[in-house]
């Protein structure tokens, strides 16, 4: 036996499939060290082999025997095997490890590998009430795809929509209407850079709650047939949810700082929550003696993994905030026929334009039903996340933008010149765009963002209690201390 090797197929974030060769007796780091060098690989610290069991990926861990994740015909010998004759033991390479900044990864074939990963994830992705942030997504991929939008080249359906939004998407607005804006979308990237636009991509993606996340199912008691627990591994810490009809709800939101500690004895696990009693701690069950180990040191490398990489997160925020300001920009889109062809309308819907309130204003001619606004800069998915549609059969309102105050759409640029929005405004979505007109090639492929959306993120990201730089004292906490406890946990 010691002699004999076994096929693994290996299928990639970009879809393709790798067929190697390895020994009985092999180690998860002789797979993934091959899986790398074929895929040439060399910063690879971000991803992680996975196997499928109960319906969940399970991240390997790489120094122990491959034997251990796959099945018992592993170990059977190939003539006494009692499966298919030359079927392969099947892997997933993966992202381990999220960050919510691209720029972190220097390696060209680990970044676009990173990218397709969150392709993929975003096409899984259910923030309903974020709805524009996938139309924005959609223009950076087809930016990161197939460069700049070229009229005779994309004519028609030059894209799938499949490819590029959540089946709900597609649902509520239908294909037509996203094959008839989408490319009004994608022209206004024109001379942004494929790799600029997956790193816009992969920094958008993060922001969805359940894009750079992994999910376990947890038991909340021994004898729970089914379990109704999920919890959520995230970017800044641990999550939990209640499965309630299909619908996870969410329980607890607890930053790396708010962790005490981390155990698992035998099937328990325990999140105790720093400065709180023991009698406080969260109690819930995994579903097999085989999920422990590897869910722990998940949990413990990607809060490790967290803390090292803040400083090198928060310089890139600094760099990003200082450009951010330099372009700002808003267009629109809408989907009524009548907007498309009248020029006079469409004017008085443009930027700044006096009588483009959105509704009535001072005597100005109703806006069309449903009004599309793009707003112009790197993102401003926290500046304009508000989605709202009109109430017509099969379509149902999320939430209504922010345009109540005047002081607020004139320090935004909103349309209307400062105006109070009317008390039921159009059925606006809002995304971000980047407008690179009249600016260098090098400002052209910066990365700027939404000043109070910087800032925000910025504050909800430093409570993981890392010391950030000396330049942003006002950011600093004090160093994380969770404790990490497999087996015996303290008394």
């Amino acid at each position: 036996m010691a002699s004999e090797h076994r096929d693994v197929l290996v299928l990639l974030p970009t879809r393709e499939r790798l067929r190697l060769v390895v020994g009985v007796q092999a180690t998860g780091r002789e797979l993934f060290q091959q899986v790398c060098d074929l895929a040439s690989i060399r910063e690879a610290q971000l991803f992680g082999l996975s196997v499928v069991r109960n319906n969940e990926y399970v991240f390997m861990d790489l120094e122990q025997k491959l034997s251990k994740y796959f099945s018992k015909d592993w170990k059977r010998e190939k003539h006494k095997g009692r499966g298919r004759p030359g079927a392969p033991f099947v892997a997933f390479l993966g992202v381990q490890f999220y960050v919510e900044n691209g720029r972190v990864i220097s390696d060209r074939t680990a970044r676009h590998l990173y990218y397709c990963h969150l392709k993929e994830r975003v096409l899984r992705s259910q923030c309903a009430h974020r709805e524009e942030a996938y139309f924005l997504l959609a223009a950076y991929a087809l930016q990161a795809d197939l460069g700049n939008h070229r009229e005779q080249a994309h004519a028609g359906r030059y894209f799938e929509p499949q490819a590029y939004f959540p089946p709900w998407v597609i649902a509520r607005r239908g294909s037509a209407y996203i094959l008839r804006h989408v490319p009004a979308l994608h022209r206004e990237q024109r001379g942004l850079s494929p790799k600029e636009a997956a790193l816009r991509f992969i920094r958008e993606a993060c922001r969805l709650e359940d894009v750079p996340t992994h999910f376990f199912r947890l038991r909340k008691d021994k004898k729970e047939e089914q379990p109704t627990i999920v919890l959520g591994l995230t970017l800044r810490g641990v999550q939990v949810f209640q499965e309630v009809n299909h619908t996870l709800q969410l329980l607890h939101d607890f930053a790396w700082s708010h962790v005490g500690k981390l155990a698992f004895l035998g099937k328990k696990f325990e999140i105790w929550p720093d400065g709180l009693p023991s009698a406080r701690k969260l109690v819930y069950y995994a579903g097999g003696a085989w999920r422990p180990g590897p869910l722990l040191h998940l949990l413990r490398a990607s809060h490790q993994l967290h803390l090292s990489l803040q400083p090198a997160l928060q310089r890139l925020r600094q760099l990003e905030e200082a450009e951010e300001k330099k372009c700002y920009r808003e267009s629109y889109v809408s989907d009524e026929p009548e907007l498309d062809r009248d020029p006079d309308l469409a004017s008085r819907t443009s930027l700044g334009s006096p009588g483009g309130s959105g509704g009535d204003s001072g005597g100005g001619r109703p806006c069309p039903q449903r009004l599309w606004r793009l707003s112009a800069g790197s993102h401003c998915s926290s500046l304009s996340s508000g989605i709202a549609v009109d109430s017509q059969p099969g379509e149902t309102s999320v939430d209504e933008p922010p345009c109540s105050s005047s002081s607020s759409q004139s320090s935004r640029g909103t349309i209307g010149g400062g105006r109070a929005a009317p008390q039921q405004p159009a059925a606006v979505v809002r995304t971000t765009l980047l407008s690179t007109r009249d600016r260098s090639p090098e400002a052209a492929h910066q990365g700027p963002e939404a000043v109070a959306d910087t800032k925000t993120s910025t504050a909800a990201a430093w409570t993981t209690g890392t010391p950030p730089p000396p330049r942003a004292p006002s950011h600093a906490a004090a160093p994380s201390a969770v404790r990490w406890t497999l087996g015996q946990g303290d008394p």
